[in-house]
Formats: C-alpha cells, structure tokens, sequence
C-alpha cells in the first residue's frame, strides 16, 4: 500500500510503499477513502507533541470500508463503512476508566500518534473503538466529524447552557460546533486570525450573528468562550469578553503558554477547562446528533501523496474549513 510517514526528523512526511497491515483479534483491516487532516497532525510532526510511534503514520479520522476482520469481531460485518477516531484503545482498568472518563485513560493508545493512522491506503483499528457514520455524509464530508466534530462537540458539552458562545479560532471544529449550537438555539460569536476574511465569511454564512478579528473586543458579553486555536493569549482576552460564571473551554490537544493575567478578570466564578480526547459515548452521541440535521462541510481536498501540502496549508492559516486527504487520488 502506498503511506505517507513521518521519520521523527523532519516534519515533512514520505511517500513510501509499505506491506499491507493485518487485522489481529479484535481489529477491523479498513481500505481507507478519505482522511481528516487536523491540526494535531500538525503538532505530532512539528514535535510539539513529543512521544508519537517512530515510524508513524499519521491521520485520525479516517473514513473506509471493512476489508477483513481479526478474530473474535462482532460489531462489523465485511463491506460496513466505519469512521476510526483519535481514541485508539483504552486500558478499562484504571480509576479514570472504572469512573467512565476513559478519555483520561493512564495508559491509552491514539490514532495516528502510538497507533499507525489514515494517511495510507489501509490501515487497522480495534473494532471497539470505531463508529458507524451517518450515511447522509460524503466520505470526503464524514471525515472531520471524527475529530473536528467530536472535539467540538465535546468543547460545547463542557460549556453547560450557555447561550452566548464565543469561538475563537473558526477552522475546522469551529465550523462545525458553531452549527451545532445554532441549531440548538444558541449564539455564535465568531473570532479568527485578524484580517482573515474567508473565515469570518464562513462563520457568518453558517448562521453567526458577528464575526471579526481576535484582536476586536467581543460585541456582547458571553456566557462561553470555546478556543480551538493553539494560542494561549486568546485565554485572557475570552476571559476579559466572558460574563460572571462564565467559562472558557479550550478545545485544543496543545496551546502556546498563557501569559499572566490580573486576578480580576478571573474573579466572578469564572472558570477555564480544558478538553481531552474523548469518549465513546462522546462518537456515538455526536452522530446521532449528526444524523438529524444537514451540518454543511467545508472541505478541501488533497490527494494522499499531498499530504504535505495539506499540512502546509494548515499550517499557515490557508484553509477556510476542513482538509481532507483522499486515499484513492
């Protein structure tokens, strides 16, 4: 099959034929169609998360068909299209699983990261760990719902009820939970790179009542402020925008430091969490919420052998929306 891998030295990925994986107990062999590219791609080769499987194949959300089934699979039948997310494999042992928050899990495994992922032509997944996808999306258009809309359903989750949502950083989760929390009644505030146009065109054309620079003072008080930007100075500038018992929820895997910040701004019970991965119930919510309404999905594609120009792209703020690798390209 044809890879695109990452050698630890260099950020830019390699072309590589490799053997063929097999499915062992337990795995689903998946012939991949498309693969999300996400911006914790971008952290794994940029060394910025700092203990990925050496050679690696990147990629977690992968969209393809069953092709073989390991001993003992139930849950999938050849032929099944099935979505393989960032959450690979938990222990089931530790305090964190025993209690249900297996995205805390002590001693995991993550697509694309410990586990080789989708940027290839096939890859292998633990059966339990993949999902279903709703049928009324494209493979191209289901491929950031495996982590962009996971993630960001989960940064919404952890928002409770607020009504007023600010979003800082409108890419790819962005612009997915933004349609969520619209059609479920709530406001969104949009905030991106300044000067960034197609993204705030973006935000306004899928249902935000303001979008600007995340160098404007926000129009209106929020109840929440969700950050999938890697940029630890959006914290104190949401906090400054957010109303007493509001919360600030950052969506990312890594951010930049956060600069200190006077106590005040803080004070008034506001709070600031952050998301780890994510759970099960976490997919399997996420698409049946997905399954009910049309989310418009904002791609753009790449063959496989571009990965590095996907990445690139990523990289440099040129992408209003999602990138997407198709394997078959």
């Amino acid at each position: 099959m044809k890879a695109m891998v990452f050698d630890g030295h260099s950020p830019l990925l390699r072309l590589c034929e490799l053997p063929d994986p097999r499915p062992g107990p337990g795995q689903l062999l998946i012939d991949v169609h498309a693969c999300g590219v996400c911006r914790t791609d971008l952290h794994v080769v940029d060394g910025e998360l700092t203990q990925p499987k050496i050679p690696l194949v990147p990629g977690h959300e992968v969209v393809g068909i069953v092709s073989g089934l390991g001993a003992g699979v139930t849950d999938f039948a050849l032929g099944e299209r099935v979505g393989v997310p960032w959450l690979g494999h938990t222990c089931g042992q530790c305090a964190f699983c025993a209690r249900g928050k297996e995205n805390l899990c002590d001693a995991p495994n993550f697509t694309g990261y410990t586990i080789d992922g989708g940027y290839a032509q096939r890859t292998v997944a633990d059966s339990r760990y993949c999902f279903r996808l709703p049928t009324r999306y494209s493979d191209i258009e289901a491929a950031p719902l495996l982590c962009a809309g996971l993630i960001g359903y989960r940064t919404l989750s952890m928002a409770g009820d607020a009504q007023r949502l600010g979003i800082y950083g409108f890419g790819a989760a962005a612009h997915i939970v933004a349609q969520v929390a619209r059609y479920q009644g709530r406001e969104v505030y949009a905030f991106t790179r300044p000067g960034d146009d197609a993204a705030q065109a973006l935000a306004r054309r899928l249902g935000a009542q303001w979008a600007g620079g995340s160098d404007v003072q926000a129009p209106v008080p929020l109840d929440a402020a969700l950050i999938f930007a890697p940029v630890g100075a959006l914290v104190p500038a949401a906090l400054r925008a957010l109303v007493k018992g509001g919360v600030v929820v950052c969506g990312g895997i890594h951010m930049s430091d956060i600069p200190s910040f006077s106590y005040d701004i803080l004070w008034g019970e506001r709070r600031i969490v952050s998301v780890a991965n994510l759970t099960r119930d976490d997919g399997h919510a996420f698409m049946q919420l997905a399954d009910t309404f049309a989310l418009d999905i904002a791609t753009t594609v790449y063959p496989l052998a571009q990965a590095n120009r996907a990445l690139a792209d990523l990289r440099e703020g040129r992408l209003a929306g999602a990138a997407v690798l198709d394997a078959n390209a």
